[in-house]
């Protein structure tokens, strides 16, 4: 560049410098019109003309004062307007942009400049090639330095960014409650780019289909809210209270059509459905709420609610990258929020599931007097499939069965179920535990064998125990179930309700789990004085995080050790050591202490295998009727034994037996050493034989069959008089 090129770039330079502000308002007034989009951010708009007037000086200062480009930097200005861009998310070529314009204006400023000073070509056209030459170094120059300033803070952005998503993946969600994921949302947005935070959810996000008539204005439950300021005084509607969103207003449309929307208000246009009274009006005019999100909240195709985000005293109203943000919480919000909401109604379905399946008043038993409870999980793995039953059987007895179903939910629920079922159907043809526990085990087998493929595999344990207050004789078996406690009185002398007793964990045959085959069950026996107190439980009652079995154990020993006359009492006092805190798995506990049958109310008679005796039986059973004063019932029930005894003698096998049981009910059994059961037919009209059991079958109230190791019972029950035997307790 020659010298005269120089001494007019230098005059050019000094002429201008008094119009430094005249440049910079046509250099803005261009920035405007191309890019309005940038005049939205408030900083940014404050910072252009500083940016823009820096750049006009380092021009002209190079062109006075001839500084080698190379030495030249970016402004200060210009630096913090690119960060200021990323800070806001504005695209790197809108930033680019910027600089094209800006020296494309001034390049056009220049020439316009250049005509009035000289009238030769030849200075003009060097002039021009100079500033050309000089303005695409100096914008290469600091538009590189800008560029480097815009990635750092794109970069710490992004970072900060980042950081709130993972702060959010954590603080979110904690829990399987709705209300409390909702108000974690709120605090997550309040801790970093809002001032106020509210959360709004339908209230038919909780019923079962999840969605109201699509004519009907939806109601929404404002269920948290968080504010910078104590108390949420910006805020209109209280935590819990319902409202509705204005027919055709944002909230309404957002919440219908899924779309978030990002909104500038003004103390002159407060929407209506942001200021629902005059008071509230006036006091957002006071704190100046300026800008507001609202954001949808969805899962799974299905509106939760709306998430709404504001700012009054934050000074930058929200841009594309705070909607995102938010966007991006609510989102994981919604999930988990729907997440809490299946899991409660799910919960809810099974818990009610499973109470309708257990017995909610165990009928009195003459055999035993029981109390029970059951308690679900607090966890947030889902109700289980415990389960406790009181069954009677015949001759008095009571069967004992607690179980635990694997698994946890609705299938599990449903699979206690059919197992109760079974054993029940199991039960009422008086089989011996073990067996009952091969049959049950066969049917969860069956029942894995029809499940579809990827459904849980079905397992549980169990264990049933069969009480005889006669022989005081209890019988059990275990499929995989931890043995009960047995508490007996320290001396055969000791009374009911003793302050201290002997606890005993009976070592018995534990079998494999059912559903898992493998090794045979076995029964257990042992006599039980009267007043013995048998706990049956599932391992949620003594396992725990903070203590193993063996410790679960010692305590329970220690609470039944002392435990008092009351049953009820007993099994609050059990859950209060036990189980301080909510349990982590599902608990079943039964408590049945054990009565017994005097010799004033069972009878027996041995007869040999000889039909003579059946006059002898029915003789035997007149005279103690008699005794009993139940001589209404002599005739019916002559009638009965003199069949039951002469089917065993004439299809039986020695040594055939009479007893006789009065309790709530008046019991006949005779009992034989075969094992083939008898069975009901239709008798002809010229059959001397075939109609006993029919007879049986019509007189009877129940009557039945139960097979044990020595041969076979055939029982049948009569109802007593209303009023019964005052002198027997009856």
């Amino acid at each position: 560049m020659g010298t005269d090129t120089h001494a007019f770039l230098h005059d050019l330079a000094r002429g201008l410098e008094p119009r430094v502000d005249q440049l910079v308002d046509v250099v803005l007034q261009s920035l405007r019109r191309e890019l309005p989009e940038l005049w939205q951010y408030e900083d940014i708009a404050a910072l252009a003309p500083v940016t823009v007037s820096e750049h006009v000086t380092t021009i002209l200062d190079v062109l006075e004062h001839r500084i080698d480009i190379a030495e030249v930097t970016t402004p200060p200005a210009g630096i913090e307007f690119a960060c200021r861009l990323a800070e806001h998310g504005v695209q790197i070529s809108e930033l680019l942009r910027v600089y094209r314009l800006v020296h494309a204006s001034l390049l056009r400023l220049f020439q316009e400049e250049t005509d009035p000073l000289t009238a030769a070509p030849e200075l003009i056209n060097a002039a021009t090639i100079a500033l050309c030459t000089m303005g695409f170094e100096f914008a290469d120059r600091t538009a590189q330095e800008s560029v480097a300033a815009y990635q750092r803070a794109r970069d710490r952005w992004l970072q900060r960014r980042l950081i709130v998503i993972n702060e959010a993946s954590t603080r979110i969600g904690t829990t399987l409650d709705t209300t409390r994921t909702a108000q974690e949302l709120a605090d997550v947005g309040t801790d970093h780019f809002a001032d106020l935070v509210t959360v709004d959810l339908l209230d038919s996000a909780f019923q079962e289909e999840g969605m109201e008539p699509a004519t009907a204005i939806p109601v929404v439950r404002r269920v948290a809210q968080q504010s910078v300021l104590a108390g949420c005084p910006d805020s209109a509607v209280g935590t819990g209270q319902t409202h509705i969103y204005p027919e055709g207003s944002e909230p309404a449309r957002a919440l219908a059509t899924g779309q978030p929307v990002r909104r500038r208000v003004t103390a002159s246009d407060l929407p209506t459905w942001l200021a629902a009274s005059e008071d509230h009006r006036r006091a957002l005019r006071t704190r100046a709420i300026h800008s507001v999100l609202l954001v949808p909240l969805r899962a799974r195709g299905i509106p939760l609610g709306l998430a709404q985000f504001l700012r009054h005293q934050a000074a930058d109203p929200f841009d594309d990258e705070d909607l995102l943000l938010a966007q991006e919480i609510a989102s994981r919000a919604a999930v988990y929020i729907d997440n809490a909401r299946r899991y409660t109604q799910e919960r809810s379905i099974a818990l009610t599931l499973q109470r309708s399946l257990l017995q909610h008043q165990i009928p009195e038993q003459t055999a035993v007097e029981t109390a029970c409870r059951y308690l679900p999980c607090g966890s947030r793995a889902g109700v289980g499939g415990d389960w406790y039953d009181v069954i009677p059987l015949s001759g008095a007895r009571v069967a004992l069965v607690v179980g635990d179903v694997v698994g946890r939910g609705l299938h599990a629920s449903a699979t206690m179920g059919r197992l109760r079922t079974a054993v029940r159907a199991f039960a009422d043809i008086d089989l011996m535990p073990d067996d009952l526990l091969t049959h049950l085990n066969d049917v969860v087998i069956r029942l894995q064998r029809e499940e579809e493929g990827g459904a849980d595999e079905i397992s549980a344990t169990c264990l049933y125990a069969v009480y005889d207050p006669v022989s005081r004789l209890c019988s059990l078996a275990s499929a995989g179930h931890v043995p009960p406690a047995v508490v007996t009185p320290l001396t055969s002398g000791s009374q009911v309700g003793s302050a201290f007793r002997a606890v005993d964990f009976p070592e018995l045959p534990i079998g494999p789990p059912l559903g898992l085959g493998g090794l045979p069950f076995e029964t257990a026996q042992f006599e039980l004085p009267q007043g013995s107190l048998l706990a049956l439980f599932t391992d949620g009652l003594i396992e725990s995080r903070t203590r193993d079995v063996d410790a679960g154990l010692a305590v329970l020993g220690d609470v039944l050790a002392q435990t008092p006359a009351s049953l009820e009492e007993t099994c609050d006092g059990l859950l209060h050591a036990l189980l301080p805190t909510r349990p982590v798995d599902d608990v079943a506990l039964l408590l049945a202490r054990t009565r017994t049958l005097d010799a004033d109310h069972v009878a027996t008679l041995n007869l040999p295998s000889d039909p003579a005796v059946v006059s002898d039986a029915r003789k035997f059973t007149s005279d103690l009727l008699a005794a009993w004063g139940l001589e209404d019932m002599a005739f019916t029930t002559e009638l009965m034994v003199s069949e039951l005894v002469t089917n065993a003698i004439r299809y039986g096998k020695a040594p055939v037996q009479l007893r006789m049981i009065l309790q709530s009910t008046l019991t006949c059994e005779v009992s034989d050493a075969s094992s083939t059961a008898p069975h009901l037919r239709r008798a002809q009209v010229f059959d001397e034989g075939g109609r006993g059991l029919l007879l049986v079958a019509a007189l009877a109230h129940h009557w039945g069959t139960r097979h044990s190791r020595e041969g076979k019972v055939i029982w049948a029950e009569q109802l007593l008089p209303v009023g019964g035997n005052p002198e027997l307790g009856l």
